[in-house]
């Protein structure tokens, strides 16, 4: 056998290999929701951005772009006054939203499954993803008038 015509042939088909799978990896870190419906995406551990600004009335879509089950929920304490309380499940309070997580997995976002909330308050909204959130997987929506 030739051996530099070996060589090549296993160094193109190495290098089309990696190719792939960088341009794959870089799609989904970068922005996940890219061509897709959605404004933030959910990778194994983050939400993709990590901070999202919309308007007063807008519609925040978050999509689950990883094999992992994820949750949005809202942290009380650091929503504006007057918001409404939101959190994937449709629950009224963070302590409800956490406590479903760790009995029943409520409030989970399957692969490719979507969670929406419109914010009708100005202000800034902090969130978690309940089963991530000792990984740093914490969000913020800042919505302007």
């Amino acid at each position: 056998m030739n051996r530099r015509v070996y060589l090549a042939a296993v160094g193109t088909a190495a290098s089309a290999s990696l190719a792939g799978c960088t341009s794959v990896m870089s799609v989904f870190d970068s922005d996940p929701c890219s061509g897709e419906d959605c404004n933030i995406g959910m990778s194994r551990n983050a939400f993709i951005p990590r901070e999202y600004e919309a308007s007063v009335g807008d519609t925040v879509v978050w999509k689950n772009t990883s094999e992992a089950d994820h949750t949005v929920t809202a942290l009380e304490s650091s929503i504006p006054e007057d918001a409404e309380y939101f959190a994937s499940g449709g629950y009224d309070d963070e302590d409800t939203a956490r406590a479903a997580w760790h009995e029943y997995f409520g409030g989970r976002i399957a692969t490719r499954e979507t969670f929406e909330h419109t914010f009708e308050v100005a202000g800034t909204y902090e969130y978690i993803c309940e089963p991530h959130v000792y990984g740093d997987m914490i969000g913020t929506i800042v919505v302007t008038e």
